[in-house]
């Protein structure tokens, strides 16, 4: 299986060590659904805001949890199978309980409050990883608590990847490449697009469990069609949308699996291409495989951005340019640094970005090809592979 191992949780522990070292912290005191998984290995099943959780690490001790009673069983799951990374657990109900029901009738603020006391940091200097209400509730009776904002420490854990992360990222891009494929060969005029996209997603999940099977494979995917692939993210009235004759497509496929996410995207052509649209594809391909050269250690991560806006301005189509080139990827699709053009550090090796410069063209549509791409030493190496030249973009009818 693929669920990421302890080996992962070690590597992960010493780095938030490191951190709370560097930034003179007695403990971390984790709200946010992504840190909670970063460092639990549990894919979190509520929405925090409405049933927060909360785990609780001193510097010099082992995390404690305080989670919903909702995910009880969730959890038994993960303790069975050995992915859960956390041994104390502390649940509160969010509901009145029937006299003999032995489970705790303490709040969520009052779990955290005991934990944090229980850990030693009840007059500690501690870091949070984000400024979540609940803090100011639960704060309120330690007056000698210290508190920090760690959220760029924090994001800094993110960025460089452990061994089986890229092994799963392999996994994911090469199942997306597959999936490249059913597109070439589904796409027609007069077909709807969601009819399109749902059934290659039925095939994409019948392939994963193949390939993944009792595993958490999750699927994020669209395609926009026409005019309306001018907005990166569509137009908001897909519904009813057929693909036309003529017409330039983008998907977007962004499959995730054990907590670790990919991102593969391709244009089509249906039909013979217009000269315009020629010459923004070639445009578009021609940054993409910039912005992967720049993707070495010690060149700066602004560098990803900057080289293809030279190629855009260089052929014309700067003020066809509405995003920034690409992102970070790993825990979710969009991670850290969120500022690529303005961030002027080292690129570091086993970081992994998106590389994803884009064309629109209001009327006509977009261009764009997003390759998910691993920093290394000398070179770069590209972990989704399917086709993107242009004779291979048009699909024949």
């Amino acid at each position: 299986m693929s669920f990421l191992s302890r080996d992962v949780y070690d590597y992960r522990r010493a780095k938030l060590d490191a951190m709370m070292d560097e930034g003179g912290l007695d403990g971390v005191v984790v709200f946010g659904v992504d840190f909670f998984q970063f460092l639990t290995n549990f894919h979190v099943d509520v929405h925090a805001w409405e049933r927060p959780i909360a785990l609780i690490v001193p510097r010099s001790g082992e995390p404690v949890a305080v989670m919903n009673t909702l995910s009880t069983n969730h959890l038994g799951f993960a303790n069975k199978r050995g992915s859960f990374w956390t041994n104390v657990v502390h649940f509160y109900c969010e509901f009145p309980l029937e006299e003999g029901d032995p489970r705790s009738r303490k709040t969520f603020e009052e779990h955290v409050v005991e934990q944090i006391d229980a850990a030693g940091l009840g007059n500690a200097t501690v870091g949070v990883d984000t400024n979540a209400a609940w803090l100011e509730k639960i704060m309120a009776g330690h007056a000698g608590v210290k508190v920090k904002s760690t959220m760029d420490g924090f994001r800094k854990l993110r960025w460089i990847k452990h061994a089986e992360e890229l092994k799963i990222m392999e996994q994911l891009c090469d199942l997306s490449d597959w999936t490249q494929e059913l597109y070439r060969e589904g796409i027609r005029p007069g077909r709807l697009v969601h009819e399109l996209d749902y059934s290659i997603a039925a095939k994409v999940f019948t392939e994963a469990a193949e390939r993944f099977p009792g595993e958490n494979f999750e699927y994020r995917f669209f395609t926009l069609s026409g005019a309306s692939s001018a907005s990166c993210h569509g137009d908001s009235q897909q519904a009813g949308a057929r693909i036309q004759k003529g017409d330039g497509l983008i998907n977007i496929l962004i499959p995730r699996l054990n907590g670790v996410t990919i991102e593969n995207e391709r244009t089509y052509f249906v039909g013979q291409p217009t000269d315009l649209q020629h010459r923004a594809y070639d445009a578009a391909l021609e940054a993409n495989l910039a912005s992967i050269e720049q993707m070495v250690a010690d060149n700066p991560v602004s560098a990803i951005d900057e080289a293809p806006r030279k190629i855009f301005a260089k052929h014309g189509f700067s003020q066809n340019v509405v995003h920034r080139t690409g992102h970070g990827m790993g825990l979710i699709n969009h991670e850290f640094p969120e500022d690529m053009p303005f961030c002027h550090r080292p690129l570091i090796k086993n970081e992994v970005y998106s590389a994803e410069p884009g064309i629109y063209i209001e009327g006509l549509g977009g261009f764009r090809a997003d390759d998910t791409v691993v920093v290394g030493e000398k070179n770069a190496t590209v972990l989704t592979r399917s086709s993107k030249d242009f004779e291979s973009r048009i699909i024949h009818c």
